[in-house]
């Protein structure tokens, strides 16, 4: 069995992408102004960042017998991602994700799971090995958060670093979710929701950390949007806040993606990085996505990056 960077057992969702000059009123029908279709889902956008940063990467996932899943499997095998645990069921559709993008970038998401929600423990221990082989996993919450359990147990049990990106969030979670995560990275919504804590300031964010540290995880990284990350290791010690690039953002969708492929790719092949640095250079590859219109379709390519990145 090779070894991989990066590993990631998560979702697969086509994204039905229309761009509109403001987000509708409930029971309101307004008129955009283009459509596009992308591929996207957490688990397959964390896993494309990392490859096209030049990780070798591998997904453990479940799309339908249907067009959407056949062009998804193809599309990781265009970003060279190793599709020998992507599975295919009858039983499901491909997941879709319709996303309204409004003039400032700003989007909401429907999510329609699908296929994603026939991945089971049972499958990832099927293909165990591919997680064992790994330097870094990641897990979301958009397949069955048992199924993501399993694979966080299996890494641990081998020695492998674990990210977990509890999204969309629930309020209340596994707590071995907690345990089996060396990285626990929520947004500042999900932060709020795991923790009943508003999370509205860097301050804020800290003492939500704080109540996610209590509940086991190793680390936790909390992503702010423009203000940009906070860090924190310890309850006894200050986090740490790292800042954002200014940009123009054209359109966010994708962007905490960008940031833990980032994120795994640093930890998996520059293990020398102290883990603030990771978290800046996987912030600056991030504020890049923002400004480009899609989900992968504004994830940056190595080789269009800045050399002081690597």
């Amino acid at each position: 069995m090779a070894e991989f960077d990066v590993v990631v057992v998560g979702s697969c969702n086509m994204d039905l992408i229309s761009y509109v000059p403001r987000l509708p009123k409930p029971g309101e029908t307004i008129h955009g102004h283009k459509f596009s279709l992308g591929f996207g889902g957490k688990g397959a956008n964390q896993c494309v960042m990392a490859a096209r940063l030049g990780a070798a990467t591998a997904i453990v996932a479940k799309v339908g017998d249907d067009v959407f899943g056949s062009n998804f499997i193809q599309n990781f095998k265009d970003n060279g991602v190793n599709v020998d645990h992507v599975q295919v069921t009858k039983e499901a559709a491909t997941g879709v994700a319709p996303i309204a993008v409004n003039d400032d970038g700003q989007n909401s998401i429907i999510i329609v799971s699908g296929a994603n929600l026939k991945l089971t423990a049972a499958d990832v221990r099927e293909h165990e090995s591919v997680v064992t082989h790994a330097k870094v996993l990641i897990c979301q919450l958009e397949i069955q958060p048992e199924t993501s359990l399993e694979a966080l147990r299996i890494a641990k049990q081998h020695g492998v670093k674990t990210i977990l990106n509890p999204a969309p969030a629930q309020a209340t979670l596994d707590p071995e979710l907690y345990k089996f995560s060396d990285i626990f990275c929520p947004n500042e919504t999900e932060a709020e929701i795991l923790t009943g804590l508003p999370v509205t300031t860097v301050e804020e964010a800290e003492k939500a950390a704080d109540v996610l540290l209590d509940k086991g995880c190793k680390k936790v990284i909390i992503t702010l949007g423009e203000k940009g990350c906070l860090c924190k290791s310890s309850m006894s010690e200050k986090g740490i806040h790292v800042p954002a690039r200014k940009v123009n953002p054209v359109d966010t969708t994708g962007a905490g993606d960008a940031f833990v492929g980032s994120l795994a790719y640093y930890m998996a092949c520059h293990k020398g990085l102290r883990l603030e640095e990771a978290i800046q250079k996987a912030c600056h590859i991030s504020s890049i996505s923002v400004c480009s219109p899609g989900t992968q379709t504004s994830f940056p390519y190595r080789k269009d990056l800045p050399q002081e990145l690597f």
